[in-house]
């Protein structure tokens, strides 16, 4: 049984989870026998949607014969002012039992991972149910095979880039390095040598800035796959927002009930990172992993852990993969923030005085890893070139020196939709030294979370610029970093988290 109302949009942001909401004493909700938090079924001609419910209390904003939409339920059924849709009650989900098998210790083939992956593109599992599957595969409880299977799933369930055979290039970066914001240089400089790179790149979720965020500073990346298709056919590569793109979708979705959770799977980390390399379309894939007490990674023997899994999975689906291990043990660059890191991307490319020495190496040993992937790297003759292997370091240096890839990174802001100089926000205070010493340690997840309460990435040119690095000798009072904000509120309050922090910034004589 199906019944109508009218739709409306609810203007409500519920991150990518559609959602209705109905009136309480709305005939439908009666009718129907819907709860709150009901998965409901709303039909508007040849589309459908599947959308938790939400009850609005008799007197409230909602009339009773209408349904809000949220802004991610609205999208998505494509819905339009004056439309009406069709309400009812779901098929429950054909992967509960393979939820329930996991849960108890079994092992899943590709069908079972397939059927998780389709109901929750379908909305068909509640956030109960994502979690229970996500809890169940927490740690290592996905082996080989099973990681392989969930990986094909998680690709075979989007769309899928065909670059006709040509050789594609592509890293990732499994993160937790604070400016580490490597990728629109990497990208320039592999475009500027004449391979293909179309990279598909994060906002932040718990960081001060995704590669997104940062790109976005400087140019549009929300494209779809056409636009990125003639982007990536004029300039050779583009950085633009995984997230505007169908994919390896089902991403999304585990991310989302992922985070707040905390857990840690390498299984599912594999997983998230090679089906979307594979469905990018990518032949030959680097993995940069920083390591260190304070990042993602934070042991040589986790590296090796995570590196072995990402190489089996990477040749079982069909990659060319490889690892290279760098140091996490300190923030990269001046800046922390998506316009700070824009910032130091743009100093690197004009080769300004100045520039982050370590953000160029980083940048340069990144490149140059990936351009000796090529199958072809043996071929370049041009200046710089030399015998053996390794030397697509020096090919990478003589691009970025030369001022092609600078040329190529204009290019490619001008194909996604114009170039933008990024500016650094009008409110700022800087945090001095307590003592003399030698700054030791600079604690990633603390400065981090710093530039986020100034407001990051949310205010994009909010966040943390760096005044003394690891090694640098510093004199009581003066500044070890700047915070920036756009509003005084957020750096007041920025302001006092820091000061309420002892361990930020370790000294040889003394702390802060």
């Amino acid at each position: 049984m199906t019944e109508m109302l009218a739709l409306v949009p609810a203007g409500i942001d519920t991150y990518r989870q559609p959602v209705v909401y109905m009136n309480e004493d709305c005939h439908i909700c009666r009718s129907e026998g819907f709860a709150a938090l009901t998965r409901v079924r709303i039909d508007l001609g040849d589309r459908w949607i599947i959308a938790i419910l939400n009850i609005v209390q008799r007197d409230a904003w909602l009339g009773v014969d209408h349904a809000a939409l949220s802004v991610a339920a609205w999208a998505a059924l494509g819905a339009r002012a004056g439309d009406r849709g069709a309400f009812s009650h779901p098929e429950p989900p054909v992967s509960a039992s393979s939820i329930r098998a996991k849960a108890y210790g079994g092992r899943l083939d590709q069908a079972g991972f397939a059927a998780i992956v389709r109901d929750t593109l379908d909305n068909r599992l509640s956030d109960i149910d994502l979690a229970a599957f996500i809890t169940a595969c927490a740690g290592d409880r996905l082996d080989l095979a099973e990681t392989v299977a969930l990986t094909r799933a998680m690709q075979d369930a989007g769309q899928t880039l065909d670059w006709g055979g040509r050789t594609v290039l592509d890293k990732h970066c499994v993160g937790g390095l604070p400016g580490n914001r490597t990728t629109p240089l990497v990208v320039a400089i592999i475009a500027a040598a004449g391979y293909l790179i179309p990279k598909t790149s994060s906002r932040a979720i718990t960081s001060p800035a995704g590669t997104a965020d940062t790109m976005e500073v400087m140019a549009p990346v929300t494209l779809d796959a056409a636009a990125l298709r003639r982007v990536v056919e004029a300039e050779g590569g583009c950085v633009v927002w995984g997230g505007g793109l169908a994919l390896s979708p089902a991403d999304d979705h585990f991310i989302r009930v992922e985070r707040p959770l905390d857990f840690d799977s390498t299984g599912q980390l594999v997983a998230s990172v090679l089906s979307k390399k594979a469905a990018a379309g990518a032949t030959h894939v680097l993995i940069d992993m920083p390591v260190g007490p304070t990042a993602k990674v934070r042991s040589p023997e986790a590296a090796e852990r995570l590196g072995t899994r990402l190489t089996q999975v990477g040749a079982a689906v069909g990659l060319n993969l490889a690892l290279h291990v760098s140091d996490g043990s300190a923030p990269v660059g001046h800046g922390i923030g998506p316009a700070l890191e824009a910032i130091d991307v743009l100093a690197v490319l004009r080769r300004a005085p100045g520039a982050p020495a370590d953000l160029r190496d980083r940048a340069l040993d990144l490149a140059g890893r990936l351009l000796d992937l090529a199958p072809d790297a043996g071929a370049w003759t041009g200046p710089g070139a030399r015998t053996g292997p390794g030397q697509g370091r020096f090919r990478a240096q003589a691009l970025l020196d030369s001022g092609a890839a600078e040329a190529k990174f204009m290019a490619i802001c001008a194909a996604q939709g114009g170039f933008r100089e990024p500016e650094m926000a009008a409110h700022r205070i800087e945090i001095p030294a307590p003592g003399a010493g030698v700054v030791t340690v600079i604690d990633n997840r603390r400065i981090a979370r710093i530039a986020k309460l100034a407001g990051a990435p949310r205010q994009k040119s909010a966040g943390i610029r760096l005044l003394a690095r690891v090694g640098d000798r510093v004199e009581r009072g003066q500044p070890l970093y700047e915070l920036l904000a756009e509003t005084p509120g957020e750096l007041a309050y920025a302001h006092a988290y820091a000061e309420s922090q002892s361990d930020v910034f370790l000294l040889s004589g003394g702390m802060t």
